[in-house]
């Protein structure tokens, strides 16, 4: 693959991001994988683990976080969807696919893409373009205005998206659902041969060592930026959805520059999209629960796995009171002052 040249420094850039290029944005393929191996890694989830600009990757994860940085050329039409792993990315594709494509896809056709297609597979990833070994062609051909998602931190989305105005979605979640869930996901994909327990898992996400952690970074980041620039990022939580979907149905469809009309809002469009993307619709979807993509090294992903319960609360039925009341003041703790709350 020819190297593209290094991105230009950044001329604007949300408060703790990157300001300039880094070395290892210009790193060709051939020495991509020497400068992984260059980086502090850690045992201890399935998947050993590498910190990269204080933020800790799995190896695939990482590689792919690299060449987006290299690869990836946003537009200014561009919609991205950003979420920690485990805190609703799934639903969230759902609703802003439905939301975003409504004038073209009827709601209620029995052919609509969300009942023939996982959501995860409509809205591809930045750092996960598409099926293992595909490359960023596949979403430089993508016609605009593009849907895309990433579970990148913000300071490591390419310095263009904000100078061209990409418009954002971040959903997060309570951090203790979102560590029961991960748990979950992890020993799933591990098939038993390096099964984690709560208690190991707790004790490592406290510190904030974790897939795409440290937890509490992660949301910082975007909710500043979200407080700081509300016309480009949308900061959502997932309990919020849970509480009145047809309400963030609205926010969305506003905020991505479709707002439902005086029509669509007298019959019920909003509730009909919250109806169609539904845990309960969703998981009885047979596409939901069949098949699956090969990501390469031993790590097969199911369709069925990225639905679980969709439950707000049922770190309770995993971690004790204690355990959930530590992680609530480290968390408190971390975010002091900024506004945002659990």
């Amino acid at each position: 693959m020819a190297q593209p040249p290094a991105a230009a420094p950044r001329t604007s850039s949300p408060e703790g991001a990157t300001t300039q290029s880094s070395p290892d944005d210009a790193l060709s393929e051939e020495s991509l994988k020497e400068f992984i191996t260059s980086l502090p890694s850690r045992e201890g989830w399935p998947q050993p683990l590498i910190q990269y600009k204080s933020y800790w990757f799995n190896r695939n994860m990482l590689e792919g976080v690299l060449r987006a940085r290299r690869a990836f050329a946003p537009r200014a039409e561009d919609v991205i969807l950003a979420t920690q792993p485990k805190c609703g990315t799934t639903w969230l594709k759902a609703l802003a696919f439905a939301v975003a494509t409504r004038s073209r896809h009827g709601l209620g056709a029995p052919d609509h893409p969300l009942l023939t297609r996982h959501p995860q597979h409509l809205v591809p990833f930045i750092e996960i373009p598409g099926v293992a070994g595909r490359d960023h062609a596949e979403l430089g051909a993508l016609p605009s205005p593009r849907l895309l998602a990433t579970h990148m931190p913000m300071s490591l989305l390419t310095p263009e998206t904000w100078s061209l105005g990409c418009r954002v979605v971040y959903l997060c979640r309570d951090p203790k659902d979102t560590l029961v869930s991960r748990l979950h996901f992890e020993n799933m994909v591990a098939q038993d041969d390096s099964a984690l327990s709560m208690e190991d898992a707790f004790g490592m996400f406290c510190e904030g060592f974790s897939p795409k952690g440290p937890f509490w970074d992660h949301c910082l980041d975007y909710w500043k930026e979200s407080m700081a620039r509300p016309d480009t990022v949308l900061f959502l939580k997932y309990e919020e959805i849970k509480l009145d979907p047809a309400r963030v149905v609205k926010m969305l469809a506003s905020f991505l520059g479709v707002p439902l009309t005086e029509e669509e809002e007298s019959c019920g469009v909003a509730q009909e999209v919250a109806t169609l993307c539904s845990f309960e619709k969703l998981t009885r979807l047979q596409v939901n629960q069949v098949g699956g993509v090969d990501h390469g090294n031993k790590v097969y992903i199911y369709n069925s796995m990225f639905y679980r319960k969709g439950e707000v609360g049922d770190w309770a039925n995993h971690m004790s009171r204690e355990m959930g009341e530590k992680l609530d003041r480290i968390v408190q703790e971390k975010l002091q002052g900024s506004g945002l709350v659990f």
